[in-house]
């Protein structure tokens, strides 16, 4: 049997978000994968392998409580809603690096929130669409972290999120 026709590809996404208070001290941060939900996969294999539309903007929301799901869209994610409080008028761009050995990430220019409420976040997500609570366009992946998180007005949230590739 040919190992060529084996070949699977593995997609992951690992976000690290970090929460400083107002005095830029760390108050907590968490490490985690996501899952790509179907909605963005069936957006990849359309863009780059049928050569539809394509469009390289993609932003990053925050989630409230509720658990991340396959099936999520950015018009049906009933077990979750986004979580709004924070300054910025819209949803940071997700502005990633150069791509090297199969993975990029938005280091250089992280996603940053800064809270103007209390609440519990309870994960992050990317999106197509850079309105803040907007449901129109594409949800390719959601985070839930291992226990929601608490901010306060003044917090900030600062999220890199590194995406890679890999034959499975």
């Amino acid at each position: 049997m040919n190992e060529v026709n084996n070949v699977s590809l593995k997609l992951k996404n690992t976000w690290n978000i970090v929460c400083k208070d107002s005095n830029g001290e760390v108050k907590w941060e968490e490490t985690k994968d996501n899952i790509i939900v179907n909605a963005g996969l069936d957006d990849l294999l359309n863009k780059y392998l049928k050569g539809s539309s394509y469009s390289a903007a993609w932003y990053v929301g925050l989630k409230g409580a509720g658990t991340a799901a396959a099936a999520d869209t950015m018009s049906s994610h009933s077990s979750w809603s986004e979580l709004a409080g924070y300054s910025q008028s819209n949803r940071p761009t997700l502005t990633l690096g150069t791509v090297s050995s199969q993975s990029v990430n938005n280091s250089g220019s992280k996603a940053t929130f800064s809270s103007n409420a209390t609440a519990t976040v309870a994960g992050a997500f990317i999106s197509s669409n850079n309105t803040k609570s907007g449901t129109s366009g594409t949800l390719y992946g959601v985070v839930d972290f291992a226990s929601a998180r608490s901010v306060i007005s003044g917090d900030t949230l600062e999220i890199t999120v590194t995406l890679t590739a890999a034959s499975a």
